[in-house]
């Protein structure tokens, strides 16, 4: 049964949150203009994932400039990782690369996943001059293949790039924004609200934030019910310090606090 659960956390852990953990290049400096990546310092957070109050996993994104990359500026990793009883009923061990522009525009991302006995590989391309997206994705254990192509924008972003451009924006409490995302399979112009100033306990101290609901699930990005919370440090650097995804009562919530940084 708890790995039954897991697993739908799991699920929604890496394509909701993708993460929405994080944090584009950061600097003390003031981006050239909202929307676009500020400098090209290297950043590293680590999350602890709960559930039930219990410590179920982890989460680490790291971010920086694309090494030798013809299409993309921006290159962020996220690992993902089942641990202790949670990882004896259900392992988890997934890695999430996302290639984008300055502006946080897809170029491409590529997702290896095994997942208990599952073991996934799947690439998205995005043309922008085509305004496409590409996808493939392969089972390594049946050797079978998945291939989709959907119609998106000129400047679309996966989920990690729309937490980017979140960051690089100045939004004030009751305003809302439409950002372009897709996830491969699907495109659509994700609602983002800035809803008010809190002041959140952390593992790295307390912490001055701003509390976001993205519009993610029932139907929009992703079909399941629930709710999508982010609080990014009310400051100039924006850091994700807590994210938040609440599910039906037999699901619950899932809760991802930041825990260090470099």
């Amino acid at each position: 049964m708890l790995g039954s659960l897991w697993k739908k956390r799991k699920v929604l852990v890496v394509c909701s949150v993708l993460p929405l953990l994080a944090a584009g290049p950061q600097s003390s400096q003031p981006s050239a203009k909202p929307g676009e990546a500020k400098t090209t310092e290297k950043e590293s957070l680590e999350y602890s994932v709960e559930w039930r109050l219990v410590n179920a996993g982890r989460a680490k994104l790291s971010i920086g400039p694309a090494p030798e990359s013809e299409r993309a500026d921006i290159e962020a990793k996220l690992h993902l990782e089942s641990l202790g009883l949670v990882s004896r009923l259900f392992h988890v061990d997934d890695d999430y690369t996302s290639e984008m522009s300055r502006a946080f525009c897809a170029q491409s991302t590529f997702m290896v996943a095994h997942e208990a006995s599952r073991n996934r590989e799947t690439k998205v391309v995005y043309e922008s001059n085509e305004k496409r997206a590409i996808y493939r994705e392969k089972d390594l254990n049946k050797n079978t293949v998945i291939s989709a192509e959907t119609a998106v924008p000129p400047c679309v972003h996966d989920i990690i790039g729309g937490l980017y451009y979140l960051r690089s924006l100045n939004l004030e409490p009751g305003k809302t924004v439409q950002v372009p995302v897709s996830d491969g399979k699907k495109s659509v112009m994700l609602k983002i609200e800035c809803q008010r100033r809190e002041e959140l306990k952390t593992a790295l101290g307390a912490k001055k934030t701003i509390l976001y609901e993205i519009y993610a699930f029932n139907n929009v990005l992703y079909r399941r019910p629930g709710r999508l919370h982010i609080w990014l440090t009310d400051d100039a650097r924006k850091v994700p310090v807590q994210i938040q995804i609440r599910m039906q009562f037999t699901i619950g919530t899932i809760t991802l606090r930041l825990d260090k940084e470099t």
